[in-house]
């Protein structure tokens, strides 16, 4: 225990915040930042960067799953070594990494050119003569956009060396400051400022989508920012992120090494280890002192049934978790016809607050309730079960797919299904690499006015309207005029689908249970291990949430996505980019039975916790050090 400050110079005013409210507070702030960057920005550009870089969505989960990769390797020896060090100055550490993972992130804006759509070409039917110059296939071409991946990982690594200490010691430090009963509730506020963290990056990238990539757009160039072309200025908030997240250096560096009061507080606390010897064991031998003991002290927790029934539990939930927040956006955006940035923000606002609202929502009820290990794992049971029959919103909240000629239907009775070229265009020289749907007065989207067969266009306060389109059908509307007849409006069909609302209300409470287990499951981690182990405990728990949960989470949703696709971006080389229609019946079904089987998994191994939980064979009035000293004797 010490003062707040940096060596001698210790100012009066710092000792205002040497307290565990203070410390909560810097912990929030970061907690914050980190989730505004990595589960964030980052959920929120994958599209973006996907069309920017020429990416599939296998690769982009690839990204998503480097933060954890860095994560796993160092998180054993940060909560092993880092458990008698200095926690706060960890912190700074860790500030620092994610400041520079930020600004690492971002370079590939910096270093990739301006965005170009291509050079100047007509996109109607043109029936003479060579319309497109750059229609073949010549080795500038090919494109070295996608080398840029190397570059995103390097930045996801960086930021999970950052985020390691922060959940690992960091939460651990709350767990020694404060005393038993107000530890549940502390550790609820800080990881829902966690999660306050997606919801800014959230709402802040959805903003910033809205503006051109470049910030200045070309006067050549006029498109809508619900034109798939269209991409937004991504990078922008890597940079700001950048500079606040080094500035909260300052605060943790200052911290003592132990607030004051914390071993009165250590003291007055009654042990619920699991009564398996391995208390007696560490506290008789003095394992974890030096490197030698690493092993023993691992072999230790991995045989506490206990912990690693709760460590499979959560890595289970963690895979639905970073799998959803990763590809909800784009869930919302192809199942319900929105564009990027709407889609980005509407997801950001449902899925963030309400993971939020259910940690604080645990938090309180665990605190105020005073529950003991086995109560805590017995709540977890019903609101994991809870949230397994709210998964059903994915059957009903469903959309189909609009009419797309050349892909779900034929044209009009004329071509074949999966191909875009029909007799009524095949004379026009359309370019398969040029998508810029359309939206024929008969309902139906087309690939591209050349696609729809439209000859000549109007412009108006709209942008322009497509004439003469000899793809397109009769109108469906009664009583319409031959003027409109034959004619396209640039865009995608408006959805017909109404069950957006049901599907949000639904998936926000199946949210909230979610994550009404994550605070409880930290909480009896941290009782149901030697309390010498605690920081290594949860060092163990995301380790094996990474390898088995956040790692395998975005990479298998991106290949069940990917794997729903119906029409692939390809370009004049025949080299396939990322996907532009979904079949949005086989979207819902795979992403429902992998979020459902998972769900049971995690029940499963719950309901295993409390069958293995042994509480300690000692006086429940008894302090923890007294415990310890009559355990020690036996």
């Amino acid at each position: 225990e010490g003062p707040c400050g940096w060596g001698p110079c210790a100012p009066r005013a710092l000792q205002l915040c040497n307290n565990s409210e203070g410390y909560l507070v810097a912990y929030s702030l970061l907690a914050i930042l980190q989730g505004v960057v990595v589960n964030g920005l980052i959920n929120i550009s994958i599209s973006t960067i996907e069309k920017r870089y020429e990416l599939n969505s296998s690769l982009t989960g690839l990204i998503s799953a480097s933060y954890d990769i860095a994560f796993c390797v160092l998180s054993l020896f940060v909560s092993y070594f880092g458990e008698r060090g200095h926690k706060p100055r960890w912190l700074a550490f860790s500030a620092f990494m994610l400041g520079l993972g930020s600004l690492v992130f971002s370079l590939p804006h910096f270093s990739s050119g301006k965005y170009q759509y291509g050079s100047k070409l007509e996109d109607t039917c043109q029936t003479a003569g060579t319309t497109f110059a750059n229609a073949t296939c010549s080795a500038s071409t090919d494109s070295s956009l996608h080398k840029y991946l190397y570059v995103f990982i390097l930045g996801q690594l960086l930021l999970g060396v950052g985020g390691t200490p922060l959940y690992t010691l960091g939460t651990a430090f709350i767990d020694d400051s404060v005393p038993k009963h107000k530890a549940s509730l502390y550790i609820g506020i800080g990881y829902s400022m966690s999660l306050l963290g997606p919801a800014i990056g959230y709402v802040l990238g959805g903003q910033l989508l809205k503006v051109y990539i470049d910030i200045q757009m070309p006067k050549s160039m006029k498109v809508e920012h619900d034109d798939p072309r269209w991409l937004g200025a991504w990078w922008i908030g890597f940079l700001v992120c950048f500079f606040a997240v080094w500035l909260l250096i300052i605060p943790f560096s200052c911290f003592p090494k132990h607030l004051p009061g914390t071993a009165k507080i250590q003291a007055e606390k009654i042990s619920e280890t699991h009564d398996d010897g391995s208390q007696i064991l560490v506290q008789t031998n003095n394992i974890g002192q030096s490197f030698k003991d690493f092993p023993v002290a691992l072999l230790i927790l991995l045989r506490n049934p206990v912990l690693m029934s709760l460590v499979i539990a959560s890595s289970s939930e963690a895979l639905v978790a970073t799998g959803f927040a990763t590809f909800l956006p784009k869930f919302i955006e192809n199942q319900f016809g929105k564009s990027s940035s709407f889609s980005a923000t509407l997801g950001g606002l449902v899925l963030i607050p309400a993971a939020a609202l259910g940690q604080v929502i645990s938090g309180i009820l665990v605190s105020k309730c005073k529950m003991s290990c086995r109560s805590i794992i017995k709540f977890m049971i019903s609101t994991c079960s809870v949230a397994l029959i709210l998964n059903t919103a994915f059957l009903f909240a469903k959309c189909g797919n609009e009419p797309f000629a050349g892909v779900s239907e034929t044209y009009h009775g004329t071509g074949t299904l999966h191909n875009l070229t029909a007799p009524c265009n095949a004379n026009c020289r359309c370019l398969r690499s040029m998508y810029y749907p359309v939206c024929g007065s008969d309902e139906v989207q087309y690939f591209s006015p050349c696609y729809a067969g439209c000859a000549s266009y109007l412009p108006n306060n709209m942008g322009k309207t497509y004439h003469n389109c000899s793809c397109v059908g009769k109108s469906k509307r009664e009583n319409s005029s031959e003027g409109l007849l034959y004619q396209a409006v640039p865009g995608k069909c408006p959805s017909q689908c109404k069950f957006l609302p049901l599907f949000l209300i639904f998936f926000f409470f199946a949210v909230i249970f979610t994550f009404m287990a994550t605070t409880p499951t930290t909480v009896a981690i941290l009782r149901c291990v030697p309390d010498k182990q605690r920081s290594f405990a949860l060092g163990v728990q995301l380790v094996f949430l990474r390898l088995l949960g956040s790692i395998p989470g975005p990479i298998l949703f991106g290949v069940a996505i990917d794997s729903s696709c119906i029409l692939w971006d390809i370009n004049e080389c025949e080299t396939k980019g990322a996907c532009w229609v979904y079949d949005n019946g086989r979207m819902a079904y795979l992403l429902m039975g992998i979020s459902a089987a998972c769900k049971i998994i995690t029940i499963i191994f719950v309901v295993m916790a409390v069958y293995f939980y042994k509480p300690p064979q000692l006086d429940k009035a008894l302090p923890r050090k007294t415990a310890e000293k009559i355990s020690a004797i036996h």
